[in-house]
């Protein structure tokens, strides 16, 4: 984005208006681009920064003095060691994603992503949709990992998010939730939708999108327990909200409630969460394939910790 020098004087229309909320309008941005402007002090009131919850006034004399901004979707090649290939063929690559790294390039998010370290490491995969989603036909959060599939070809990228769309994709997941779910196994079904009081926050909410989770206790511990879910809707942090509206949170999952200091003895950074298994149908031999990926450390110290009774 180009830079951008602007100067306003408040108008009647938008007097008492939230700063981010006015800005995105006067700018023709997003709400979230404004607010993030407002924290950088690039937006600013008589020459004073303002803060994205700021009132502005009828009269008030305000400016955007906002520097060249790098492409956010702009696909960075960029090596990941610690991101393995599970499976290579003409049609897809099934990795083994680690926690920090995105699936593709998006607003916000400066790390490393799958589409990037795929094309550090040679490969030509899928250029269907959007060009930084190339080859994505689904996502794992950054802060989740495990098993990832890619397309390489059209053909591949076609079959591959009709089946995710189909809902004929068998995605098993594990995570190591607090105390012990009552009963140990059932079914969550609740709406979630965006929390309406917390940036990147998701919430069982009334008006929310179905959300349906199974799950099933494979071990307890006592302060935690082993759960493999099943996923019947795929909405961002499904698993976590779910389990967080149960009072049982992902441990290490601070977002949602997890306990601080239970995260904290289990050396625990992240949210205990893995996708562990994928199971599809092979877009070039009709056959049903399936692919596991292994605990990663950190993941494994938790549960070893428990196990041995140090936690």
């Amino acid at each position: 984005m180009p830079e951008i020098h602007s100067r306003f004087t408040i108008s009647e229309e938008h007097d008492g208006g939230r700063a981010d909320a006015v800005f995105a309008k006067l700018l023709d941005i997003s709400r979230s681009t404004a607010a993030t402007w407002c924290g950088e002090g690039w937006l600013t009131r008589s020459g004073k920064p303002v803060a994205k919850s700021d009132r502005l006034h009828a009269g008030d004399e305000v400016a955007a003095d906002v520097p060249e901004q790098p492409d956010p979707l702009a696909v960075v090649v960029e090596p990941v060691e610690d991101l393995k290939i599970l499976a290579d063929d003409e049609h897809f690559v099934v990795i083994d994603k680690p926690v920090g790294v995105a699936a593709h390039p998006s607003p916000g998010w400066v790390g490393p992503t799958v589409v990037g370290a795929l094309a550090a490491a040679g490969y030509r995969i899928s250029t269907s949709g959007a060009g930084e989603r190339q080859g994505i036909v689904h996502r794992l959060d950054v802060g989740t990992s495990g098993v990832m599939v890619v397309a390489k070809t059209e053909h591949a990228y076609t079959l591959l998010k009709q089946a995710f769309r189909d809902r004929t994709v068998e995605k098993e997941y594990h995570a190591l939730v607090q105390g012990l779910p009552d009963p140990l196994e059932g079914t969550i079904d609740a709406p979630i939708g965006r929390h309406p009081g917390h940036d990147w926050r998701f919430a069982v909410l009334d008006d929310g999108r179905a959300s349906v989770t199974h799950y099933k206790v494979l071990e307890a511990f006592g302060r935690a327990s082993l759960v493999e879910v099943h996923l019947e809707t795929g909405r961002t942090h499904q698993i976590r909200v779910h389990f967080s509206a149960l009072r049982h949170p992902c441990a290490g999952d601070l977002t949602y409630g997890a306990d601080p200091r239970l995260a904290a003895e289990l050396g625990l950074t992240r949210q205990w969460l893995h996708a562990r298994k994928l199971g599809f149908t092979h877009p070039g031999t009709g056959n049903w394939v399936e692919f596991v990926s292994e605990y990663p450390q950190d993941l494994q110290y938790a549960l070893d910790a428990l196990d041995s009774g140090l936690v």
